[in-house]
C-alpha cells in the first residue's frame, strides 16, 4: 500500500482535527444556529406537499402522545424559532445544553485511511481523545408507541398526487433483537414474494395492485412495525377489502403450514453468497454502515451485522407470525377518492384523514369473501448460484474491445481484470429508430416496455433474490435490457427475457392496469418539486427531439390495446443490437451469447425482427446556444400551492474535449462550495442550491440550481449572476499554491480507483453510448492536468464562463409558484435587457437554432480493426 506524503498527511489532519473539534468545543455561534434554522425551515417547506413525509408524519400522529415517536421530527421555524421565544428560551442556549448528551462513552468512531493500525490508533489517539466523557446513559424508548387505541383501525388519508396506496401495519418484536435467528426476514420473503402463488401475483393477475413490498422496519431497538405496502389500481381501491381478506388469508397459510426450514437455508446460502462477494462500496457509505453496525450489535459483529441469519429458529419465527393478527393491525389507504368524506387534519402537514375501526371480526368476512385463487409457497429457487469460479482469461485487455460485427448486432468484450468476482454485467441495446418519431410512438413504445417487465416479474423474481438483476427500461433510441450479477444463471434469465421480447402479446387486462398507472405518472408531474420542473423545460429547451408531456399524456390518453398490438411489429421491424458485457466471461461465451440472441429473435420463423440499415441510425443532437446572449424562459409552477419557486441557469461551455473537459472540471471544483456557502449560508435562499457539471450527449456545461420560498425566481438569477462577477476576482487572484492544490485534488480524483464491476461498466458504456469512445480518458486528462497552467485556466474563465465573456453561452429557466404570482407578472411584462432573450415558444426557438454535431458514428463507422 502506497505511502502518502507530507502534504496529503497534512490534509488528513486538518480535517479530521477540524471533525473532532464538532466534539470536542463546537462553536454554535449565534449567527449559525440562525442560519441553521432557516435552512431546516427551508428543507421543511420543501416537503410540505411530499406524500412520503406527510404520511409518515400522519402515522406519528396517530401514537401514543407520551412516546417520542408521536412527535414532529423535522423541525421549522415554528418549532425552532417561534414557539421557543414564547417560552422564553433561548435555542443557542437550548443547543449547547443538549450537547453535554455527546459523551465520549456513548459514540463510536470509525476511520477509512490507507494507513497502517498503528497509524491510525496514533491519529485518533491524537486528534479525539479530548472528547469529554461524562458517564452519560443511552436514552431509551418506551417499548411500543402504539397502544389498543391506536390498532384494528383503518385510516382514510387523502394525498397529494394521483394514485391509490394501501399500507398494513402491525407492532411487532424489533428483528434486531433476534438478528441471528432474522424472524422478520423469513416472514418479509414469503409475504413478499412475487412469484406465482404469492399474493402479490394474485392481486396482479387480478388488474388490482401494481407492486407490494413487505418488510419490518425502525428507528429504535425498543419498537419495530411490519408492514405491507402496495400501489393500487382503480379496481384495487374498489376490493381494498378483498385484497386486506387475501394478506391475512396468507399470514394464516403460513401458519398452518408451518415453518420451513429449507426455506431458511435457502435464505441463509443466498446470504451467505451475498456478503462473501459483496461489492466495495465509496468510503463514506461504508464507514456511516459499520459505526451504525457499532450501536447495536458486540464487536465481532460489527462487520456483519443482521446480513447472516444462521439460526433455525422456528419459534421466533412463529412469535413474530403471531403478532401479525388482525386484533394488532393498523391500514392505512392513500386516495384522493376519500375527497369530502374525511373530519380531521393532521397539525404539521394538514393532511386530511379520517378514522374508522376495523374489528378481528370484520376482517374475518374480508378472509372470506377474499379471491380463490390458490396461495402457496414459492418452490426451490432454480436461480441460486451453484458455480462461483473465476474463468481463464488468456490476454490482458485493458479496454473494451469489439469482438463481434455483423449487421444485425455489435458486440464489445471486456473481461474482469480488476475484482476477481464470479459476476457479469450484460448490456443488449436496442436501436429501433421508430421508437421516438411521434409523441404517440414514443408511450407506445414506452408502455410495450413496462408490459415487458410485467410478464417477466412472477419468473425473473427469483432470479433478483439470488443476486441476478435485470432492468428494461426506455432509451432515446429504442430500448434497453440489463443484465447483471452471478455468470453461473445469467444465460438462464438472458434467454427467458429475449423470449418474451420475441413472443410479446398484448394482455388486454394488463394493458389497462399499466396505462391506468402511466397516465398517473404523468398527471403527478404537475405535483414535482419546482426544480425538477425547471430542469424538465431545461431539456425541453436543449434536446433536438423531446416530445413535451403534455402531448405525451394526450396521446397516451387515446391509445388502446390494439394500436399497441399493430405498433410492435412496426417498431421491431427496424432493429440493430449494441451489446457489452464484461466481467467473469471468456470471450468465446460472449459471442455465442450474442449468437444465441440474434438466431432467437432475428432467425426464428415469422420473426417480425428486421435488420436495420447504417442510414436508418438515429442520432438525438442538442441546441446550440448562441453566445454573448441570455435566453430566459420564464414559467408559472404547475402546483401553485406549492410554496417553492427555483431557477436553473445553464451555461453551455463545450463539446467532448479533454483540454476544455479539465478546465471546466476544475471550475466546478473551485467554485461549487463557494457557490453553496454564499447562496444557501450565507444569503439563505434556499435549502436546495448547487453548481454541478452537466453533459448533454457530450455537450459539457455549468448549472446553478436553486429552490427558494424566500425570493422569486428573477431575483435567484441575478443573485448567481452576482456570485460569478464577484468569483471572478478569486479566479484572477488565485495563488499558485491554490491552483497546483486544486489540480491535485482534481487530478486524485480522477485517479480513484472503480469500487466495483458496475462502475467500471458503467464507464466505459458511457463512452460507447456517447459515442466519445475515449476509454483512456483518465490517463489522457490526467496527462493533460499535470501539464495545465494557471494562465490557460484563467483564460478558460474568461473566454467561457464569466458573465460577460465573448463565448459565454446561457439559458435562464425559472419557476414561479403561487406565493411570487406578482413577480412572475411583472417578470413577463418587462422589456428585455441587452443581449437577453426572453423565450416565449420553446419549438419555435429549437427550430431557429443550429445544433452541436452527434458524436455518435452508428454501427458503420466503427471497423474491427
Amino acid at each position: 500500500m502506497p505511502a502518502r506524503n507530507t502534504l496529503e498527511n497534512k490534509i488528513i489532519q486538518n480535517i479530521s482535527r477540524r471533525f473532532a473539534q464538532f466534539f470536542i468545543k463546537p462553536l454554535m455561534s449565534q449567527d449559525a444556529v440562525l442560519r441553521e434554522i432557516k435552512a431546516v425551515d427551508s428543507e421543511h417547506k420543501k416537503n410540505l406537499l411530499s406524500d412520503g413525509w406527510r404520511m409518515h408524519q400522519l402515522q406519528k400522529h396517530l401514537a401514543s402522545k407520551d412516546h417520542p415517536y408521536h412527535k414532529f421530527s423535522t423541525g421549522s421555524w415554528e418549532t425552532l424559532e417561534t414557539k421557543p421565544k414564547e417560552r422564553g428560551l433561548d435555542i443557542r442556549l437550548e443547543l449547547l445544553k443538549f450537547y453535554e448528551n455527546y459523551s465520549a462513552n456513548l459514540m463510536h468512531l470509525v476511520v477509512y485511511v490507507k494507513e497502517s493500525l498503528d497509524c491510525i490508533q496514533s491519529l485518533v489517539e491524537s486528534l479525539f481523545s479530548h472528547v469529554k466523557n461524562t458517564d452519560q446513559r443511552s436514552f431509551k424508548c418506551p417499548s411500543q408507541p402504539l397502544s389498543a387505541e391506536h390498532l384494528q383501525l383503518l385510516v382514510k388519508a387523502i394525498p397529494i398526487i394521483e394514485g391509490d396506496y394501501l399500507k398494513i401495519s402491525w407492532p411487532v418484536t424489533p428483528n434486531i433483537q433476534f438478528y441471528k435467528e432474522g424472524p422478520c426476514r423469513y416472514l418479509s420473503h414469503l409475504i413478499g414474494h412475487e412469484g406465482e402463488g404469492s399474493i402479490f401475483h394474485i392481486i396482479k393477475e387480478l388488474g388490482w395492485a401494481m407492486d407490494l413490498v413487505a418488510g419490518a422496519g425502525s428507528d429504535s431497538n425498543e419498537y419495530s412495525f411490519f408492514s405491507v405496502g402496495m400501489r393500487l389500481t382503480d379496481a384495487g381501491h374498489d376490493h381494498m377489502e378483498d385484497i386486506i381478506g387475501l394478506v391475512f388469508k396468507y399470514i394464516h397459510l403460513l401458519k398452518e403450514d408451518g415453518i420451513h426450514e429449507w426455506i431458511f437455508d435457502e435464505l441463509a446460502s443466498i446470504n451467505e453468497t451475498e456478503f462473501h462477494y459483496q461489492d466495495k462500496v465509496h468510503p463514506i457509505s461504508y464507514v456511516t454502515s459499520t459505526v451504525s453496525s457499532m450501536r447495536l450489535f458486540p464487536p465481532e459483529e460489527w462487520l456483519v451485522g443482521e446480513s447472516l441469519p444462521s439460526k433455525y429458529a422456528p419459534n421466533r419465527i412463529n412469535m413474530i407470525l403471531d403478532e401479525l393478527s388482525p386484533e394488532r393491525v393498523r391500514i392505512l389507504c392513500e386516495s384522493k377518492k376519500f375527497e369530502g368524506s374525511t373530519n380531521c387534519a393532521e397539525p404539521w402537514y394538514n393532511t386530511s384523514y379520517s378514522i374508522e375501526n376495523v374489528t378481528p371480526y370484520m376482517i374475518k368476512q374480508w378472509i372470506q369473501k377474499a379471491p380463490t385463487e390458490k396461495l402457496y409457497l414459492p418452490k426451490p429457487n432454480i436461480f441460486v448460484p451453484k458455480d462461483l469460479s473465476l474463468k481463464e482469461v488468456p490476454d490482458k485487455v485493458t479496454f473494451p474491445t469489439i469482438l463481434r460485427k455483423t449487421p444485425l448486432s455489435r458486440l464489445w468484450y471486456k473481461p474482469d481484470m480488476l475484482f476477481f468476482t464470479p459476476k457479469v454485467y450484460i448490456i443488449i441495446d436496442f436501436h429501433c429508430p421508430l421508437s421516438s418519431h411521434s409523441p404517440e410512438a414514443a408511450v407506445s413504445t414506452s408502455l410495450f416496455v413496462d408490459l415487458l417487465v410485467d410478464y417477466l416479474n412472477a419468473y425473473a423474481y427469483d432470479a433478483q433474490i439470488a443476486g441476478l438483476f435485470y432492468s428494461i427500461y426506455l432509451t432515446s433510441t429504442g430500448f434497453q435490457v440489463c443484465v447483471g450479477g452471478y455468470n453461473d444463471k445469467m444465460r438462464v434469465l438472458l434467454h427467458a427475457i429475449m423470449k418474451q421480447i420475441v413472443n410479446f402479446v398484448v394482455k388486454p387486462n394488463r394493458f389497462s392496469a399499466l396505462k391506468e398507472t402511466s397516465v398517473k405518472d404523468y398527471q403527478n408531474f404537475n405535483f414535482s418539486q419546482p426544480y425538477s420542473q425547471a430542469s424538465y423545460y431545461l431539456s425541453l429547451i436543449l434536446e433536438e427531439k423531446k416530445w413535451p408531456l403534455v402531448e405525451k399524456l394526450q396521446a397516451l390518453s387515446k391509445l388502446e390495446s390494439d394500436s399497441l398490438a399493430k405498433f410492435v411489429p412496426h417498431l421491431l421491424s427496424k432493429t440493430y443490437l449494441e451489446c457489452y458485457i464484461q466481467g467473469n466471461i471468456e470471450p468465446g461465451e460472449a459471442e455465442s451469447i450474442v449468437q444465441e440472441i440474434e438466431d432467437t429473435i432475428f432467425n426464428t420463423p415469422n420473426s417480425v425482427f428486421k435488420p436495420m440499415s447504417p442510414s436508418q441510425y438515429l442520432v438525438k443532437r442538442v441546441i446550440m446556444l448562441e453566445k454573448e446572449i441570455k435566453c430566459c424562459y420564464q414559467i408559472e409552477g404547475l402546483n401553485q400551492k406549492n410554496e417553492n419557486s427555483s431557477v436553473v441557469q445553464y451555461i453551455q461551455v463545450h463539446q467532448d474535449d479533454a483540454l476544455s473537459n479539465i478546465k471546466l472540471e476544475l471550475f466546478s471544483l473551485i467554485s461549487s462550495q463557494p457557490a453553496f456557502n454564499q447562496l444557501r449560508t450565507v444569503e439563505q435562499l434556499g435549502y436546495i442550491t448547487y453548481l454541478s457539471l452537466r453533459s448533454d450527449r457530450g455537450v459539457w456545461a455549468l448549472e446553478v440550481v436553486i429552490q427558494s420560498t424566500v425570493k422569486d425566481p428573477s431575483y435567484l438569477d441575478s443573485r448567481i449572476d452576482e456570485f460569478f462577477k464577484t468569483f471572478e476576482s478569486k479566479i484572477h487572484e488565485l495563488s499558485d499554491k491554490d491552483f497546483k492544490r486544486n489540480v491535485k485534488s482534481l487530478i486524485d480524483s480522477k485517479l480513484e480507483k472503480f469500487k466495483n464491476l458496475w462502475e467500471e461498466s458503467g464507464f466505459y458504456w458511457g463512452e460507447i453510448e456517447a459515442g466519445t469512445l475515449k476509454f483512456d480518458r483518465v490517463e489522457s486528462e490526467v496527462a493533460l492536468l499535470r501539464e495545465l497552467k494557471k494562465e490557460e485556466f484563467i483564460e478558460f474563465f474568461d473566454e467561457y464562463i464569466k458573465v460577460d465573456a465573448p463565448q459565454r453561452r446561457t439559458v435562464s429557466v425559472q419557476v414561479f409558484s403561487g406565493n411570487h404570482s406578482a413577480e412572475f407578472k411583472k417578470a413577463i411584462a418587462e422589456a428585455d435587457q441587452p443581449k437577453t432573450c426572453r423565450l416565449t415558444d420553446i419549438f419555435g426557438f429549437k427550430r431557429s437554432r443550429p445544433l452541436h454535431r452527434s458524436l455518435k458514428g452508428g454501427p458503420g463507422l466503427i471497423t474491427m480493426d
